[in-house]
């Protein structure tokens, strides 16, 4: 069998033997539900809007004098499309606003990048639409949240969990928040939106840093994806507590997501009611039941530029993040001693201008006794107060110092969960050995490797030819119960 798996800007070939190989393609191989039809869809979103659970009603909600926000997620989910669910429930929104009699002038946009580089002027007109951009873009009412800017921070203290939490000052202290979100499977907390939004997307470093760790990472709850981790604990509990210190729930429209971003449904209220409502829908499209045995190995590629932006395929912390996460959503169908064969150009471009903190801590970890990932957690303090890295952050649109730390907690299930993980088509291989990865030049040879030390002569195979190029699925058994 030849597949051809992602590969810098392009594809490697490989040769597969058919008879002990499987793919699996999001929304081909295991196809998603159905989503709402195109023509239904303002239809069905002003439906949910009008109709929230949990809470009253918009037009109940809100007055004259009161002064909103409207936290929307980066271009990191969501799509730019002109049906996307960000552009379609903020126009409603924004309409039934006026309709209780909201003014234009108190309506603010925050984009809930968190400690993501924040989003260019023309990224935010693809993420928004033209029409709600031009509306609010030159009167200043559209911004991106700033976890370094400490006149527009509220600190909240410690919440039962005991966990720090910061929030962006602006949703505090308006009268009414909307959290406009989707409900997407992510290796991190078994879904995106919900108090996952707030809790990750308008708060400081300090509070992100509760969450992403390698004490909550590194749990047995965690590995493999799911709802039920101490890390969605801490999600939600931030998240009421933000509440709770508001004095208001934030009213949250959310979308269950298909492979290519559209709508399967959509719910709006008081997040604790809806996050379940949401989690239901999304487990028939992101818990794919298929897989009838665990496979020996695992293989896919990785593109330059993915989720996080362009090189993320080849800066080695990111790579390592990027394998650890098909780890996450895959590791019900792998076995004890799997192996992972990725191609990655690993060229040693570090886009240090989007990630500029991330050069620094890959020479960290190359040194001073740092033998596993998790021992470089004690410079996070360090690097996330340097102000060339968050100067950087604010206003250079560069990644938080804080954000190469939670992927390194993350980096670490590659080697807690694998017998080995080879990395093929390196330009600079000692990149890759740096972070505890094997190195060949081809799929074939590292499977021949593989074959020889770990996985035995017939090893079976599963091949994720776009592993990071469509919205991923958790591969499952087909007995298991989610």
């Amino acid at each position: 069998m030849k597949l051809e798996l992602e590969y810098g800007h392009g594809f490697m070939a490989a040769e597969f033997p058919d008879e002990t190989t499987d793919v699996f393609i999001p929304g081909v191989t295991y196809p998603d539900p159905a989503h709402i039809p195109l023509d239904k869809l303002e239809e069905e979103t002003r439906k949910s809007i009008l109709n929230p659970v949990g809470m009253p009603p918009i037009s109940e909600s809100v007055k004259k004098g009161d002064k909103v926000t409207i936290i929307f997620p980066d271009k990191v989910k969501g799509g730019t499309q002109p049906t996307a669910h960000r552009i379609v429930s903020i126009g409603i929104i924004l309409e039934e606003l006026y309709k209780a009699g909201v003014e234009k002038k108190d309506i603010k946009l925050i984009c809930s990048n968190g400690l993501h580089r924040k989003n260019t002027e023309s990224e935010l007109r693809g993420i928004l639409g033209k029409t709600i951009f031009h509306d609010f873009w030159f009167s200043k009412q559209i911004v991106n949240h700033d976890s370094e800017d400490y006149d527009n921070l509220v600190d909240l203290g410690n919440n039962e969990m005991g966990d720090r939490v910061i929030m962006n000052k602006e949703v505090f202290d308006s009268d009414f928040a909307i959290l406009i979100g989707h409900s997407m499977g992510n290796p991190y907390g078994g879904y995106s939106g919900g108090y996952k939004h707030c809790a990750t997307g308008i708060t400081h470093w300090r509070s992100i840093g509760e969450h992403h760790n390698p004490h909550v990472m590194h749990r047995d709850d965690f590995t493999p994806a799911s709802t039920h981790s101490l890390m969605r604990s801490k999600f939600d509990q931030i998240g009421m507590y933000m509440e709770e210190r508001m004095g208001k729930k934030f009213f949250v429209c959310d979308a269950v997501l298909d492979t290519k971003a559209n709508q399967i449904s959509v719910f709006s209220g008081y997040a604790r009611d809806i996050q379940p409502l949401c989690w239901e829908i999304a487990n028939k499209r992101t818990f794919a039941k298929w897989a009838d045995q665990k496979y020996d190995v695992m293989v896919f590629g990785m593109p330059q530029a993915f989720h996080y932006g362009n090189g993320m395929g080849t800066n080695p912390i990111l790579m390592m993040q990027a394998i650890s996460a098909q780890i996450l959503r895959h590791k019900r169908v792998m076995k004890e001693n799997c192996v992972i064969i990725c191609s990655s150009i690993c060229n040693g471009y570090w886009h240090e201008e989007e990630f500029p903190s991330y050069e620094e801590t890959y020479r960290v970890f190359q040194k001073d006794y740092n033998n596993i990932l998790p021992d470089i957690a004690k410079y996070g303090e360090y690097f996330s107060t340097r102000k060339e890295y968050t100067d950087k952050y604010r206003f250079n649109y560069g990644y938080h110092p804080f954000h190469a730390f939670s992927m390194v907690s993350c980096g670490h299930i590659a080697e807690m969960n694998t017998a080995a993980v080879y990395v093929v088509g390196a330009m600079e291989p000692g990149l890759a050995r740096g972070m505890g990865l094997k190195t060949r030049a081809t799929f074939e040879q590292a499977l021949d490797d593989a074959k020889k030390k770990y996985v035995g002569a017939n090893p079976r195979i599963l091949a994720l030819p776009k592993a990071f190029t469509t919205s991923a699925m958790h591969i499952c058994m087909k007995d298991d119960q989610i």
